[in-house]
């Protein structure tokens, strides 16, 4: 092995280590029972704390029915627009795609504070309505994008031979458009699920007295009293929700 070959090996340890170190500090810290982490004594007491805490709960709940309303309903609009895009020809198709990619491209905080704005223009109250649609707003973007991809590899012949036998164009859309882009859809609904379950900036921006998800509620308790071993642990749980999303949207994209 040459000189390069062992500086590149310790250049990506070393990337390795900054990148997950803290991470698991934290799950370490959520299974200590001693708030230092100089000493450790393994102890699940911060996760049954965890369990018995109502606003957790409460905040559980938000999040999750946020998360599944935000993934359903980017899918539909995603999907269908990037079907619409791809299966029409227009002067403004490049402009509509340009549209679509705006809130990839623009600071989330921007798209945050505009979103506040528009609300306060509207008189629209905040709360859970309020964070759903900014949370929708945000991942239609996304959802097009993988649905995009997907039906631009799409071999059409398939659908033009399903009308050829006599199928119009909404039964080919039933029965070949959309089992063949299942996966595609079914990764578009996990990333979109992804991005609403633990948004903060757009969320924090949105939402009105009382309604709190769980990465306010991590914001609130740790800007308050610190990070406590009882928040390691809700961090710790979050972190397994979504690096499993994570596998199982790459799973869903290489289908």
């Amino acid at each position: 092995m040459s000189i390069i070959d062992k500086l590149m090996r310790i250049h990506t340890l070393s990337i390795l280590l900054f990148l997950y170190s803290p991470i698991a500090i934290v799950v370490l810290s959520s299974f200590n029972e001693c708030r230092e982490f100089s000493s450790f004594k393994f102890t699940t007491k911060w996760y049954e704390s965890l369990i018995q805490n109502s606003t957790i709960w409460k905040a559980f709940n938000n999040s999750l029915s946020v998360a599944m309303l935000c993934a359903l309903i980017s899918v539909v609009l995603g999907f269908l627009s990037a079907y619409g895009l791809l299966r029409t020809n227009t002067i403004f198709k490049s402009s509509i795609e340009s549209i679509l990619y705006i809130p990839i491209i623009i600071p989330e905080i921007t798209e945050a504070l505009s979103l506040l704005l528009f609300y306060n223009f509207l008189s629209f109250p905040l709360g859970f309505f309020s964070v759903l649609i900014g949370h929708i707003a945000f991942s239609i973007s996304f959802v097009f994008v993988v649905s995009k991809a997907r039906l631009a590899g799409f071999d059409k012949s398939l659908e033009e031979a399903s009308m050829t036998l006599g199928a119009n164009q909404i039964q080919t859309f039933i029965k070949i458009t959309l089992p063949l882009s299942a996966p595609g859809i079914a990764a578009s609904a996990l990333l979109a699920f992804t991005l609403s379950w633990d948004d903060f900036i757009k969320t924090v921006f949105t939402t009105g007295p009382g309604f709190q998800t769980i990465p306010l509620v991590i914001w609130s308790q740790s800007a308050r009293g610190g990070v406590s071993p009882e928040l390691n642990a809700l961090t710790s749980l979050m972190l397994i929700i979504s690096i499993t999303l994570s596998y199982l949207y790459v799973k869903m994209m290489r289908k």
